[in-house]
Protein backbone atom coordinates (compact mmCIF):
# COMPACT_ATOMS: atom_id res chain seq x y z
CA UNK A 1 0.00 0.00 0.00
CA UNK A 2 2.82 2.59 -0.62
CA UNK A 3 0.91 4.54 -3.11
CA UNK A 4 -1.77 4.94 -0.43
CA UNK A 5 0.24 5.45 1.81
CA UNK A 6 1.88 8.36 0.19
CA UNK A 7 -1.93 9.26 -1.08
CA UNK A 8 -2.99 9.88 2.71
CA UNK A 9 0.25 11.22 3.92
CA UNK A 10 -0.29 14.04 2.17
CA UNK A 11 -3.86 14.80 3.42
CA UNK A 12 -3.17 13.64 6.71
CA UNK A 13 -1.91 17.25 7.83
CA UNK A 14 -5.79 18.59 7.18
CA UNK A 15 -6.94 15.65 8.71
CA UNK A 16 -6.02 16.93 12.04
CA UNK A 17 -8.06 20.25 11.93
CA UNK A 18 -11.36 18.30 10.67
CA UNK A 19 -11.60 16.05 13.57
CA UNK A 20 -10.77 18.85 15.89
CA UNK A 21 -13.72 21.44 14.25
CA UNK A 22 -16.16 18.32 14.56
CA UNK A 23 -15.10 16.92 18.46
CA UNK A 24 -15.82 20.94 19.14
CA UNK A 25 -19.31 20.86 17.54
CA UNK A 26 -20.50 17.15 18.28
CA UNK A 27 -18.40 16.33 22.10
CA UNK A 28 -20.04 18.80 24.53
CA UNK A 29 -16.33 17.97 26.97
CA UNK A 30 -14.11 19.76 23.90
CA UNK A 31 -16.85 22.39 23.36
CA UNK A 32 -16.12 23.86 26.29
CA UNK A 33 -12.15 23.79 26.23
CA UNK A 34 -10.87 27.13 25.13
CA UNK A 35 -9.98 27.12 21.49
CA UNK A 36 -5.99 27.69 22.83
CA UNK A 37 -6.56 24.08 23.70
CA UNK A 38 -7.93 22.63 21.22
CA UNK A 39 -5.58 23.82 18.94
CA UNK A 40 -2.28 23.30 21.10
CA UNK A 41 -2.78 19.78 23.13
CA UNK A 42 -6.03 18.00 21.47
CA UNK A 43 -5.06 18.91 18.12
CA UNK A 44 -1.12 17.41 19.34
CA UNK A 45 -2.83 14.08 20.49
CA UNK A 46 -5.49 13.48 17.00
CA UNK A 47 -2.07 14.33 14.86
CA UNK A 48 -0.61 11.62 16.85
CA UNK A 49 -3.10 9.20 16.35
CA UNK A 50 -3.17 9.94 13.11
CA UNK A 51 0.62 9.60 12.80
CA UNK A 52 -0.33 5.90 13.70
CA UNK A 53 -2.96 5.08 11.58
CA UNK A 54 -0.58 5.92 8.72
CA UNK A 55 2.37 4.16 9.84
CA UNK A 56 -0.06 0.99 9.79
CA UNK A 57 -1.47 1.90 6.64
CA UNK A 58 2.30 1.80 5.30
CA UNK A 59 3.34 -1.78 7.45
CA UNK A 60 0.26 -3.38 5.78
CA UNK A 61 0.70 -6.94 6.29
CA UNK A 62 0.00 -6.92 9.89
CA UNK A 63 -2.89 -4.43 9.63
CA UNK A 64 -2.93 -3.43 13.31
CA UNK A 65 -0.80 -1.02 15.67
CA UNK A 66 1.72 -2.54 16.65
CA UNK A 67 2.72 -3.61 20.48
CA UNK A 68 4.84 -0.32 21.00
CA UNK A 69 1.76 1.83 19.67
CA UNK A 70 -0.83 0.80 21.71
CA UNK A 71 1.69 0.89 24.82
CA UNK A 72 1.66 5.07 23.37
CA UNK A 73 -2.08 4.98 23.33
CA UNK A 74 -2.18 3.58 26.62
CA UNK A 75 -0.07 6.16 28.49
CA UNK A 76 -1.50 8.95 26.30
CA UNK A 77 -5.62 7.57 27.83
CA UNK A 78 -3.91 7.67 31.13
CA UNK A 79 -2.60 10.96 30.88
CA UNK A 80 -6.13 12.19 29.69
CA UNK A 81 -7.77 10.34 32.53
CA UNK A 82 -5.42 12.31 35.44
CA UNK A 83 -6.42 15.50 33.58
CA UNK A 84 -10.07 14.39 34.28
CA UNK A 85 -11.13 14.11 30.62
CA UNK A 86 -14.63 11.93 30.40
CA UNK A 87 -14.22 8.70 29.15
CA UNK A 88 -16.82 9.38 26.66
CA UNK A 89 -15.19 12.37 25.59
CA UNK A 90 -12.31 9.96 25.20
CA UNK A 91 -13.76 7.33 22.79
CA UNK A 92 -15.96 10.26 21.18
CA UNK A 93 -12.72 11.72 19.42
CA UNK A 94 -11.63 8.19 18.62
CA UNK A 95 -14.56 7.76 16.62
CA UNK A 96 -15.08 11.17 15.14
CA UNK A 97 -11.43 10.76 14.12
CA UNK A 98 -12.00 7.15 12.75
CA UNK A 99 -14.77 8.64 10.78
CA UNK A 100 -12.80 10.95 9.29
CA UNK A 101 -9.74 8.83 7.85
CA UNK A 102 -12.32 6.76 6.50
CA UNK A 103 -13.80 9.01 4.62
CA UNK A 104 -10.69 10.17 3.38
CA UNK A 105 -9.75 6.57 2.59
CA UNK A 106 -12.29 6.74 0.60
CA UNK A 107 -11.66 9.65 -1.55
CA UNK A 108 -8.01 8.75 -2.31
CA UNK A 109 -8.04 4.76 -2.18
CA UNK A 110 -8.22 2.76 -5.43
CA UNK A 111 -11.21 0.55 -5.68
CA UNK A 112 -9.07 -2.45 -5.03
CA UNK A 113 -6.90 -1.07 -2.05
CA UNK A 114 -10.07 0.24 -0.01
CA UNK A 115 -11.44 -3.35 1.35
CA UNK A 116 -7.66 -3.44 2.89
CA UNK A 117 -7.45 -0.25 4.22
CA UNK A 118 -10.39 -0.45 5.84
CA UNK A 119 -9.52 -3.92 7.28
CA UNK A 120 -5.87 -2.27 8.95
CA UNK A 121 -8.48 0.53 10.47
CA UNK A 122 -11.13 -1.89 11.85
CA UNK A 123 -7.64 -3.67 12.89
CA UNK A 124 -6.36 -0.52 14.82
CA UNK A 125 -9.56 -0.01 16.60
CA UNK A 126 -9.71 -3.52 17.83
CA UNK A 127 -6.66 -3.16 19.31
CA UNK A 128 -6.45 0.59 20.26
CA UNK A 129 -10.15 1.11 22.13
CA UNK A 130 -10.00 -1.98 24.75
CA UNK A 131 -6.53 -0.61 25.52
CA UNK A 132 -8.10 2.79 25.61
CA UNK A 133 -10.66 2.26 27.72
CA UNK A 134 -9.01 -0.28 30.29
CA UNK A 135 -6.13 2.24 30.47
CA UNK A 136 -8.58 5.17 31.73
CA UNK A 137 -10.57 3.34 34.20
CA UNK A 138 -7.47 2.03 35.73
CA UNK A 139 -5.96 5.38 36.04
CA UNK A 140 -9.63 6.60 36.82
CA UNK A 141 -9.56 4.15 39.95
CA UNK A 142 -6.42 5.07 41.38
CA UNK A 143 -7.61 8.97 41.10
CA UNK A 144 -10.55 8.09 42.49
CA UNK A 145 -9.16 6.53 45.41
CA UNK A 146 -6.75 8.90 45.78
CA UNK A 147 -9.46 11.50 45.54
CA UNK A 148 -11.19 9.57 49.06
CA UNK A 149 -7.85 9.53 50.67
CA UNK A 150 -7.55 13.45 50.61
CA UNK A 151 -11.33 14.04 50.99
CA UNK A 152 -11.17 11.68 54.24
CA UNK A 153 -8.33 13.41 55.35
CA UNK A 154 -9.93 16.94 54.99
CA UNK A 155 -12.60 16.41 56.58
CA UNK A 156 -10.80 14.81 59.55
CA UNK A 157 -8.65 17.90 59.84
CA UNK A 158 -12.24 20.35 59.63
CA UNK A 159 -13.45 18.17 62.53
CA UNK A 160 -10.11 18.27 64.34
CA UNK A 161 -9.26 22.29 63.75
CA UNK A 162 -6.25 21.44 61.72
CA UNK A 163 -5.07 23.48 59.01
CA UNK A 164 -7.33 22.50 56.09
CA UNK A 165 -6.43 25.03 53.02
CA UNK A 166 -4.12 22.77 51.21
CA UNK A 167 -6.01 19.54 51.49
CA UNK A 168 -9.39 21.77 50.31
CA UNK A 169 -6.89 22.64 47.42
CA UNK A 170 -5.94 19.44 46.36
CA UNK A 171 -9.63 17.61 46.06
CA UNK A 172 -10.43 20.72 44.70
CA UNK A 173 -13.51 21.44 47.47
CA UNK A 174 -14.55 24.68 48.51
CA UNK A 175 -15.29 24.57 52.40
CA UNK A 176 -15.48 28.14 53.26
CA UNK A 177 -18.92 29.36 54.15
CA UNK A 178 -22.18 28.26 55.87
CA UNK A 179 -22.44 24.17 56.71
CA UNK A 180 -24.53 22.09 58.37
CA UNK A 181 -22.68 19.27 60.10
CA UNK A 182 -25.18 16.25 60.38
CA UNK A 183 -23.84 13.09 62.95
CA UNK A 184 -26.43 9.84 61.62
CA UNK A 185 -27.41 7.03 62.93
CA UNK A 186 -28.67 4.17 60.91
CA UNK A 187 -30.98 1.31 62.12
CA UNK A 188 -28.22 -1.37 60.68
CA UNK A 189 -25.18 -0.32 58.29
CA UNK A 190 -26.13 0.56 55.40
CA UNK A 191 -23.74 0.60 52.48
CA UNK A 192 -21.83 3.36 52.39
CA UNK A 193 -21.79 3.99 48.78
CA UNK A 194 -25.60 3.88 48.79
CA UNK A 195 -25.31 6.46 51.31
CA UNK A 196 -22.78 8.70 49.94
CA UNK A 197 -24.78 8.38 46.44
CA UNK A 198 -28.18 9.08 48.32
CA UNK A 199 -26.25 12.85 49.84
CA UNK A 200 -24.47 13.61 46.69
CA UNK A 201 -27.55 13.56 44.97
CA UNK A 202 -30.11 15.55 47.73
CA UNK A 203 -27.15 18.20 48.09
CA UNK A 204 -25.88 18.34 44.07
CA UNK A 205 -22.30 18.12 44.84
CA UNK A 206 -20.05 15.94 46.30
CA UNK A 207 -20.44 15.31 50.29
CA UNK A 208 -17.07 15.25 52.58
CA UNK A 209 -18.83 11.93 55.03
CA UNK A 210 -16.96 10.30 57.80
CA UNK A 211 -18.96 7.14 56.99
CA UNK A 212 -17.05 5.24 59.84
CA UNK A 213 -18.08 8.24 62.49
CA UNK A 214 -21.62 9.16 60.51
CA UNK A 215 -20.52 12.91 60.35
CA UNK A 216 -21.38 14.73 57.16
CA UNK A 217 -20.61 18.44 56.21
CA UNK A 218 -23.56 19.69 54.06
CA UNK A 219 -22.60 23.21 52.44
CA UNK A 220 -24.59 26.00 52.68
CA UNK A 221 -28.36 25.47 54.44
CA UNK A 222 -29.49 22.35 53.07
CA UNK A 223 -33.30 21.18 54.22
CA UNK A 224 -31.91 18.25 56.51
CA UNK A 225 -34.99 17.00 57.34
CA UNK A 226 -35.81 16.62 54.00
CA UNK A 227 -32.33 14.98 53.31
CA UNK A 228 -33.28 12.42 56.57
CA UNK A 229 -36.23 11.77 54.63
CA UNK A 230 -34.85 11.39 51.17
CA UNK A 231 -32.03 8.76 52.79
CA UNK A 232 -34.46 7.08 54.58
CA UNK A 233 -36.21 6.15 51.58
CA UNK A 234 -32.93 5.76 49.82
CA UNK A 235 -31.25 2.99 52.25
CA UNK A 236 -34.80 1.33 52.92
CA UNK A 237 -34.13 1.83 56.91
CA UNK A 238 -34.92 4.34 59.62
CA UNK A 239 -32.32 7.22 60.53
CA UNK A 240 -31.95 9.57 63.11
CA UNK A 241 -30.06 12.24 62.77
CA UNK A 242 -28.68 15.63 64.82
CA UNK A 243 -27.63 18.72 63.11
CA UNK A 244 -25.23 21.94 64.06
CA UNK A 245 -24.80 24.93 62.11
CA UNK A 246 -21.10 25.48 60.74
CA UNK A 247 -20.45 29.60 59.90
CA UNK A 248 -16.99 29.42 59.17
CA UNK A 249 -14.04 26.32 58.98
CA UNK A 250 -13.12 27.09 61.74
CA UNK A 251 -16.79 26.69 63.48
CA UNK A 252 -16.59 22.88 62.26
CA UNK A 253 -15.31 20.90 64.76
CA UNK A 254 -17.56 22.66 67.75
CA UNK A 255 -20.69 21.99 65.14
CA UNK A 256 -19.23 18.36 65.03
CA UNK A 257 -18.86 17.71 68.65
CA UNK A 258 -22.94 19.24 69.03
CA UNK A 259 -23.98 17.33 66.52
CA UNK A 260 -22.92 13.95 68.17
CA UNK A 261 -23.74 15.00 71.29
CA UNK A 262 -27.33 15.03 70.29
CA UNK A 263 -27.40 12.47 68.56
CA UNK A 264 -25.85 10.39 70.90
CA UNK A 265 -28.46 11.46 73.58
CA UNK A 266 -31.79 11.44 71.11
CA UNK A 267 -30.62 7.75 70.88
CA UNK A 268 -29.97 6.93 74.56
CA UNK A 269 -33.57 8.75 75.00
CA UNK A 270 -35.05 6.94 72.59
CA UNK A 271 -36.55 9.16 70.22
CA UNK A 272 -38.21 8.36 67.12
CA UNK A 273 -35.97 8.65 63.89
CA UNK A 274 -35.94 12.27 62.45
CA UNK A 275 -33.62 15.34 62.80
CA UNK A 276 -32.92 17.09 66.30
CA UNK A 277 -30.82 20.02 67.28
CA UNK A 278 -30.05 21.05 70.43
CA UNK A 279 -32.87 23.46 71.39
CA UNK A 280 -35.33 20.35 70.52
CA UNK A 281 -33.23 18.42 73.71
CA UNK A 282 -32.04 21.38 75.22
CA UNK A 283 -33.34 21.06 78.54
CA UNK A 284 -32.05 16.75 78.55
CA UNK A 285 -28.86 18.11 77.16
CA UNK A 286 -28.54 20.07 80.37
CA UNK A 287 -30.01 17.39 83.30
CA UNK A 288 -26.90 14.68 81.26
CA UNK A 289 -24.35 16.83 82.14
CA UNK A 290 -21.92 13.62 84.54
CA UNK A 291 -22.68 14.26 88.09
CA UNK A 292 -24.51 12.78 90.92
CA UNK A 293 -27.13 15.33 90.35
CA UNK A 294 -28.56 13.13 87.65
CA UNK A 295 -28.26 9.71 89.56
CA UNK A 296 -30.23 11.77 92.27
CA UNK A 297 -32.73 13.07 90.06
CA UNK A 298 -33.40 9.25 88.29
CA UNK A 299 -33.68 7.67 92.01
CA UNK A 300 -37.30 10.42 92.73
CA UNK A 301 -38.98 7.69 90.38
CA UNK A 302 -37.02 4.19 92.34
CA UNK A 303 -40.33 4.00 94.67
CA UNK A 304 -42.40 3.08 91.48
CA UNK A 305 -39.59 0.28 89.97
CA UNK A 306 -42.47 -2.14 91.44
CA UNK A 307 -45.20 -0.65 90.05
CA UNK A 308 -44.88 -0.42 86.39
CA UNK A 309 -48.24 0.47 84.97
CA UNK A 310 -48.28 3.60 87.61
CA UNK A 311 -44.40 4.36 85.41
CA UNK A 312 -46.08 4.13 82.53
CA UNK A 313 -49.22 5.81 83.49
CA UNK A 314 -46.41 9.10 84.73
CA UNK A 315 -44.81 8.96 81.58
CA UNK A 316 -47.67 8.95 78.97
CA UNK A 317 -49.10 11.96 81.51
CA UNK A 318 -46.12 13.84 80.86
CA UNK A 319 -45.58 13.09 77.31
CA UNK A 320 -49.05 14.80 76.61
CA UNK A 321 -48.47 17.93 78.06
CA UNK A 322 -50.49 16.86 81.87
CA UNK A 323 -53.52 16.29 79.82
CA UNK A 324 -55.75 13.70 81.83
CA UNK A 325 -58.68 13.66 79.15
CA UNK A 326 -55.79 13.38 76.18
CA UNK A 327 -53.95 10.72 78.55
CA UNK A 328 -56.98 8.72 79.17
CA UNK A 329 -58.05 8.49 75.67
CA UNK A 330 -54.28 7.11 74.82
CA UNK A 331 -54.47 4.68 78.28
CA UNK A 332 -58.03 3.43 77.53
CA UNK A 333 -59.14 4.41 81.01
CA UNK A 334 -61.74 5.85 82.84
CA UNK A 335 -60.73 9.60 84.01
CA UNK A 336 -61.55 8.81 87.64
CA UNK A 337 -59.21 5.44 87.47
CA UNK A 338 -56.08 7.85 85.41
CA UNK A 339 -56.71 10.35 88.84
CA UNK A 340 -56.31 7.49 91.05
CA UNK A 341 -53.09 6.13 89.30
CA UNK A 342 -51.74 9.76 89.20
CA UNK A 343 -52.46 10.03 93.26
CA UNK A 344 -50.41 6.92 94.03
CA UNK A 345 -47.32 8.23 91.85
CA UNK A 346 -47.59 11.55 94.11
CA UNK A 347 -47.92 9.05 97.39
CA UNK A 348 -44.84 6.93 96.41
CA UNK A 349 -42.78 9.60 95.37
CA UNK A 350 -44.20 12.41 97.66
CA UNK A 351 -43.76 14.74 94.57
CA UNK A 352 -47.60 16.24 93.61
CA UNK A 353 -48.57 16.65 90.10
CA UNK A 354 -50.83 19.22 90.98
CA UNK A 355 -47.97 21.83 92.03
CA UNK A 356 -45.99 23.03 89.12
CA UNK A 357 -42.86 22.54 90.91
CA UNK A 358 -42.81 19.08 91.34
CA UNK A 359 -44.60 18.28 88.01
CA UNK A 360 -41.49 19.80 86.46
CA UNK A 361 -39.32 18.03 88.78
CA UNK A 362 -40.69 15.02 87.78
CA UNK A 363 -40.85 15.40 84.11
CA UNK A 364 -36.95 15.69 84.97
CA UNK A 365 -37.07 12.83 86.86
CA UNK A 366 -38.20 10.85 83.57
CA UNK A 367 -35.58 12.14 81.64
CA UNK A 368 -32.96 11.32 84.12
CA UNK A 369 -34.25 8.19 84.54
CA UNK A 370 -33.96 7.40 80.47
CA UNK A 371 -30.56 8.66 81.04
CA UNK A 372 -29.33 7.33 84.25
CA UNK A 373 -30.88 3.38 83.49
CA UNK A 374 -32.57 1.39 85.56
CA UNK A 375 -31.86 1.44 89.65
CA UNK A 376 -30.34 -1.78 89.52
CA UNK A 377 -27.57 -0.01 87.31
CA UNK A 378 -26.54 2.78 89.23
CA UNK A 379 -25.74 3.61 92.78
CA UNK A 380 -27.95 6.17 94.39
CA UNK A 381 -26.22 8.40 96.42
CA UNK A 382 -27.51 10.71 99.41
Amino acid sequence: MSDLHARMAARVGGLTAVVVARCAVEAPFYAALPRTTLEGEVARSIAAVNALLLRALRDGGGGAMGPGDVTRLIEWSARRAEERVPLEAVIAAYLIGAEVWWRTLTEVAEPGELAGAGGTLLACLHAALPAVVLAHQNARDDLHSEDKRVRRALLGALLAGRPHEELADVARVTVAGEHEVVAFAFASDPPTRLVQSSLDAFTGTPVLMDHVAGIALLPGRPDVPGLVARLQKDVGQEVLAAAASSSAPAAVAAAAQEAGRVRDLVRRLGRPPGCYRLDDVLLEHQIARPGDGLVRLAAKLDPLDEHPFLLQTLRVFVERGLNRRRTASELCVHRNTLDYRLQRVSALTGLDLAVPAQARLIEAALVARDLAGPADHREVTG
